[in-house]
């Protein structure tokens, strides 16, 4: 049974004509013709009687006309929900993040996204990179974001550069000078965070290679607690600059240059399987979370916050 042989029966039922039929099925009389037996055939039933007024359904044809209205329904439903998902009208998106990205990047990516898109759902699972990347080659989700990993079925795409940047509470001692060597640093209590993150394995490069080898530290889960911990003086902590901008433009935090030790950065970037195509609401998606790599200009940012940053790259904060 073929949906044109459905199309075919249902105009001639509403217009009771067979050119008038034929004509708006842009066929000829006889194809039109053939195309109603054959569902005839197939059916085992007569589904029109000729009339001299035209043509008239059977009891059997005004029990099956129902059946092909929602059939031909659903079939146009479907065609109109692949137009949205090809357009990013509609449908999902499914994203699995590292938490910091979650966190800190993510909210201002969907607000402008939701903003633009809102009739797409999304939904978010969280993982350290290496579980973000496993979402992605099981397809349990669409797209990964993450620090760099490399498969060879997936391909990475650049976002954005996050860094580990220096941060003290606005007290410490290394505020009047506004630097710090890293022998005077490791002296300091460190707030680290969460050690099975890259970061905290940076952190920890960035003195054994300084020759640092024992320093005090306090280790917590989550950033947000290192922060707070910051925040009380318990200590200084390295800590990505996406999770830090606000904090220093509130003036809770401020930023403190390393001397002697080089910038501690790493891409985050989205990952996606090579095999599987792109959705209209994933390129959205990209298209989006592409602009969090431009730095803003000096305009945009708050008099703090401009003279806290002025010797780093921030990324786009859509503010």
């Amino acid at each position: 049974m073929q949906i044109r042989q459905m199309e075919c029966f249902l105009a001639v039922a509403r217009l009771g004509n067979l050119s008038r039929a034929a004509e708006e099925m842009h066929l000829t009389q006889p194809t039109l013709t053939a195309r109603i037996k054959g569902l005839e055939d197939e059916l085992g039933d007569q589904l029109f009687v000729r009339t001299s007024r035209g043509m008239r359904l059977t009891e059997a044809g005004k029990e099956f006309a129902p059946y092909a209205e929602r059939c031909v329904a659903s079939l146009e439903e479907g065609k109109q929900r692949l137009k949205e998902l090809r357009g990013a009208a509609g449908g999902r998106l499914s994203l699995g993040t590292s938490p910091g990205v979650s966190t800190y990047a993510l909210p201002a990516i969907l607000e402008r996204f939701t903003a633009a898109h809102p009739r797409v759902s999304v939904s978010v699972r969280t993982g350290h990179s290496e579980d973000v990347l496993e979402m992605v080659l099981k397809e349990g989700v669409q797209l990964g974001l993450a620090r760099a990993v490399s498969h060879p079925e997936v391909e990475s795409m650049p976002l954005y550069e996050d860094e580990l940047v220096l941060v003290v509470d606005p007290q410490h001692r290394f505020t009047e000078k506004g630097s710090a060597e890293l022998a005077q640093i490791g002296r300091e209590q460190l707030i680290l965070f969460d050690h099975a993150s890259s970061y905290y394995e940076l952190t920890r490069s960035l003195f054994r290679n300084a020759g640092i080898r024992e320093f005090r530290a306090i280790e917590l889960d989550s950033i947000e607690a290192a922060k707070r911990m910051v925040e009380h003086r318990l200590g200084v902590a390295f800590l990505p600059r996406t999770a830090v901008v606000r904090s220093v433009a509130s003036g809770h935090l401020c930023l403190v240059e390393i001397e002697d030790g080089p910038e501690i950065q790493r891409p985050i970037v989205a990952l996606r399987r090579r095999d599987v195509p792109l959705t209209g609401a994933v390129q959205a998606f990209l298209a989006v979370a592409g602009k969090m790599g431009e730095t803003p200009s000096r305009a945009q940012l708050s008099p703090t916050m401009a003279a806290q940053f002025e010797n780093l790259q921030l990324v786009d904060l859509f503010t």
